[in-house]
């Protein structure tokens, strides 16, 4: 029996325990999402002190999932060819659209700089309205306000109509075909209600774009996904499914090329003969079977053999050939 420890089983043990901590270790990381998405629905950070945006996340970065709706500050340049208008949006029981304006992040001094349009931007929700066709138009030059950070929605409608500035949904895909630009993986929708402090908003904001339109709240955002969470609940029963399974067939390999071999040989007798085929069964080597008594003994082929004994029955016979059926 081989040692379970045997130098040869050493890359099986090594490629085991790698299958077993990659799958737990994917699986915590799915368990993690979950809790933290959970966390966030949650929470309610609109109140929360306002931060700049670059403290919350980057041009290129990911959307910070324990960020949702945080407030922050946001300055930079309008890009107002970039505007389109956002429909399935519900104010009072009436559908309509929301505003957005892409707003290129920088400083509001620098509005003056030709350059300023080309800066990553931030798509800003700047308010409400019943008819795209009544909305005001799109906001000119610098800005500085403080807005409620979001993801970009993703919730898989399609917009049916290219040709038009109607979308169905805040999602950069739809947006970044609209600008020359890069743009964030997150937008922003002005902030109407933000906590006491000297912030840039209402009527201390600069051009936050929102005259003539009435304001956007975050109760009209469509309903998340309530699937979402549980996902990632799953994916992380999977990955412990796969690291238990990984940890079976080790087991299993290791325990069957270490296993006694079974001798299957059948045991012989006095005579060095086994009881299957060829061994000693009593008859003669021709495959006849031995004769009874009285019966004189035959030979191969069926034939009487000689005896020495003259008062044996057929003594000095010799082999008869059979006899030949007589033709008709």
């Amino acid at each position: 029996m081989s040692s379970p420890l045997a130098p040869r089983l050493w890359g099986v043990h090594a490629l085991g325990v790698a299958a077993i901590v990659a799958a737990s270790g994917l699986g915590m990381w799915q368990l993690d999402s979950w809790q933290a998405q959970r966390a966030a629905e949650a929470s309610d950070l609109t109140r929360l002190d306002p931060e700049p945006l670059a403290d919350v996340i980057g041009a290129d970065d990911r959307f910070p999932g324990d960020k949702v709706g945080q407030p922050v500050v946001v300055s930079g340049v309008w890009v107002p060819d970039g505007t389109v208008y956002v429909s399935g949006r519900e104010l009072d029981g009436q559908d309509g659209y929301w505003v957005v304006t892409p707003l290129a992040i920088g400083p509001v001094d620098a509005a003056d700089d030709p350059g300023a349009g080309d800066a990553p931007a931030l798509p800003i929700v700047r308010g409400w309205t019943a008819d795209p066709a009544e909305a005001p138009a799109p906001p000119e030059g610098a800005a500085e306000m403080v807005a409620w950070l979001q993801p970009a929605e993703g919730t898989g409608e399609a917009d049916t109509d290219r040709s038009d500035d109607v979308i169905p949904q805040v999602r950069t895909a739809d947006l970044i075909q609209r600008v020359d630009q890069d743009l964030y993986g997150a937008y922003g929708v002005v902030a109407t209600d933000v906590a006491p402090g000297d912030w840039p908003t209402g009527g201390t904001a600069v051009n936050d774009g929102t005259e003539g339109l009435s304001a956007a709240t975050l109760e009209q955002l469509p309903a998340a996904d309530r699937f979402t969470g549980l996902r990632n609940f799953l994916y992380a029963l999977e990955w412990w499914i796969f690291a238990a399974f990984a940890a079976f067939v080790w087991w299993r390999y290791v325990r069957e090329v270490t296993a006694e071999p079974e001798d299957e040989a059948e045991p012989l007798d006095e005579d060095g003969q086994g009881d299957g085929p060829g061994g000693d069964t009593g008859d003669d080597p021709g495959g006849n079977p031995a004769p009874g008594p009285g019966e004189p003994a035959r030979a191969g082929g069926g034939e009487v053999a000689d005896t020495d004994d003259a008062s044996a029955p057929g003594a000095g016979t010799r082999p008869v050939a059979d006899p030949v059926p007589s033709k008709p």
